[in-house]
């Protein structure tokens, strides 16, 4: 899952970025409204979360905006303003979610997956491959009824080949889902991590490298 936050405020902006990135996350962090527009137009994010007042304007009505021109990206209005007619005014703009500031990082990171699963209903909450069950609602990962413990990083790679089971999902692709724009596409982040998850997962291996392109999840080795 991969969220953009808009903060104006450096301190701000880096608490908020590494309470997503450290619950998995991956994001990607603008101080204003242009470098925001620039950012979705380029990357499909599943979660936007706005500062409501920023330097460059109010983010109510670029929200509004966004949705006239049919862009539905979920998005989260972090504000200080707490009045009532000021949260009715970020959802009849648009807003899918308000949380005025100060807030408790975890109830941040819980509403932005929430807003992240709405995003992705499409997909189905339980993935199985061969004996092994992918929760992504309570994200638990399971082999032969047994429990595994993975890392948010390591979760968040598996979902993504687990939504395109028995099918090559490219390396550039799993750093563009589960990783943000600090990382380089270059370095073998992506394969030091995969050898993390078929260590956890164990055998028969279910990961499968696809020379040249990425990685598979399947019940066996296909053709390359």
């Amino acid at each position: 899952m991969r969220v953009l936050v808009i903060e104006d405020n450096d301190d701000l902006r880096f608490t908020v970025a590494a309470a997503l990135r450290g619950d998995g996350l991956a994001v990607d962090e603008v101080a204003d409204l242009p470098a925001a527009d620039e950012a979705l137009f380029i990357t499909a994010y599943d979660c936007a979360v706005f500062d409501r007042m920023l330097p460059s304007g109010d983010a109510l009505d670029y929200v509004q905006n966004l949705r006239r021109t049919g862009r539905t990206v979920p998005v989260l209005f972090l504000t200080a303003r707490d009045r009532v007619t000021d949260r009715v005014e970020g959802f009849a703009a648009g807003g899918d979610d308000y949380l005025v500031k100060p807030f408790a990082a975890p109830e941040l990171v819980a509403r932005v997956r929430s807003l992240c699963r709405r995003a992705g209903s499409a997909r189905p909450p339980i993935h199985r491959v061969a004996d092994l069950e992918i929760d992504t609602a309570r994200r638990q990962v399971r082999r032969d009824g047994v429990l595994l413990w993975l890392t948010s990083k390591e979760f968040a790679l598996l979902e993504v080949l687990a939504t395109r089971t028995d099918q090559a999902v490219p390396r550039a692709e799993l750093i563009e889902k589960c990783w943000d724009e600090m990382a380089e596409p270059s370095s073998n982040v992506v394969d030091v991590l995969v050898s993390q998850l078929r260590r956890k997962l164990g055998d028969p291996p279910l990961i499968h490298t696809v020379r040249g392109v990425g990685y598979r999840l399947a019940h066996a080795e296909i053709g390359r």
